[in-house]
């Protein structure tokens, strides 16, 4: 993409954005501490909506290129509606607001650490799914009790390009994934491209074959179709730690390269039907670049609740900043 250097874009309208950034197990997060926009005195809900509708360009220039890079998540910091929580939180990244991320939950919970604003134990943090908990422990590991996850479907069969018919299952875990091991593939770090470009193939075959993850409205019973935006394939694992590998590709097309922590809670809810994983036991899942996260569940309602631990490490104290003049202030976006 090429600039107008005729062309003044800059309307964003906004102050210098600070941000801190860390990575968990290798997969960045962006929070945001400084210089969002006003969504109002709704709840997280409302203002995950708000920010969903009315503020891409503030999403696209702190989460994208020239600021960011395709992997960034962004986590906007908001005050909780009940002061108890430590915060609350809206997701994002290149192409949009996220349900839930477990990784995103680790990377500010250790910001929030760096920050002073909390220490060592439990602290409740508001999303616009529900409230999740994160324990930071002495050793600075992170334990993020996930929202209620399950599987919706086993053995799902679809005809994809390039893989032939591969069976998997539709899972919630925080966000809808299609979880396959049956794919054939060798997931291997050297072949990321491929392993993307597979990935890929699966979202637009379970979009043409109109295969849906289902919302259950918990008042209503009333049924809400939507997008599996997350593909996750398994393999062997390489550590002698891990009892899997995996390689996650996210909505808006890069690849995750932590363990991934909804899809971890949505594969716990999958061994969890299958019967071969007991409340309380560990599954430790290793990413396509190695790095490791550990699940636990306990069984509540029908579902499970998962608990994903991993570490979080600070990688930047930063201010962005907006020139007027900049063509590409808004952020860069690939077709």
């Amino acid at each position: 993409m090429s600039a107008d250097p005729g062309r003044v874009v800059y309307r964003l309208g906004m102050d210098p954005v600070r941000v801190i950034d860390s990575h968990t197990e290798g997969e960045p997060t962006r929070v945001v501490i400084e210089g969002a926009p006003d969504l109002g005195a709704g709840s997280i809900e409302e203002k995950t909506r708000l920010f969903r509708t009315g503020h891409n360009e503030f999403r696209r220039a702190v989460a994208c290129e020239p600021r960011g890079h395709e992997a960034i998540v962004g986590a906007l910091l908001l005050e909780p509606s009940d002061p108890s929580f430590a915060a609350g939180v809206i997701f994002f990244n290149n192409v949009g607001t996220l349900h839930m991320c477990v990784h995103g939950a680790i990377g500010v919970t250790v910001t929030l650490a760096h920050l002073g604003r909390i220490g060592p134990g439990s602290h409740r943090l508001e999303t616009s799914i529900g409230a999740i908990t994160a324990h930071l422990g002495e050793n600075g590991l992170v334990s993020v009790e996930n929202v209620p996850s399950h599987r919706q479907r086993s053995g799902v069969r679809l005809d994809v390009e390039g893989l032939g018919m591969i069976t998997g299952d539709i899972a919630w875990g925080g966000n809808w994934f299609f979880l396959v091991e049956d794919h054939g593939l060798d997931l291997a770090s050297t072949d990321i491209d491929e392993l993307r470009s597979h990935a890929l193939s699966i979202r637009r075959a379970l979009e043409s074959a109109a295969i849906h993850g289902i919302h259950v409205d918990p008042v209503s019973g009333d049924e809400t179709y939507q997008i599996i935006d997350h593909v996750e394939l398994f393999d062997r694992p390489t550590r002698t730690d891990c009892d899997s590998r995996n390689f996650v590709l996210c909505p808006g097309g890069e690849f995750d390269r932590s363990p991934c922590g909804t899809g971890t809670s949505a594969k716990l809810a999958c061994l969890h039907a299958d019967g071969m994983l007991e409340p309380g036991q560990p599954w430790a899942q290793e990413s396509i670049i190695g790095s490791r996260f550990t699940g636990r569940y306990h069984e509540k309602d029908g579902m499970i609740i998962p608990t994903i631990t991993g570490g979080a490490w600070i990688t930047a104290d930063s201010t962005l900043l907006f020139d007027h003049n900049d063509p590409f202030a808004e952020g860069i976006i690939r077709s």
